[in-house]
């Protein structure tokens, strides 16, 4: 149950990042731009903070898509290596062949 929860967390939180980029982009563009006024520049940074924290992209984590385990995790399948090994002994992947487990 757990295990379903934190990949539907992070699905939540990929959602986030992907609703709130082009405004968070906005938003650091006038902090980091020296020629805007102070005020302005303050203003951005309080309007930043009021977005939701998990839309910031350096929330997200890879997370295994079958079991949600966020170690030895393959970026190209999106799986843990648990979960790979596991698929290459019950013969789901094509072209994997069980050497020694």
């Amino acid at each position: 149950m757990a295990k379903k929860a934190m990949i539907e967390r992070e699905k939540k939180r990929q959602r986030l990042v992907k609703q709130y980029a082009a405004k968070r982009a906005a938003l650091k563009a006038i902090i980091n731009d020296q020629e805007k006024p102070m005020e302005d520049r303050f203003r951005a940074s309080l309007k930043l903070a009021q977005l939701p924290r998990n839309s910031s992209a350096t929330r997200l984590h890879n997370r295994c898509q079958l079991t949600g385990r966020p170690h030895a995790y393959y970026r190209k399948l999106k799986i843990s290596r648990i979960a790979l090994r596991d698929l290459g002994s019950s013969g789901q992947l094509p072209g994997m062949v069980k050497s020694s487990w």
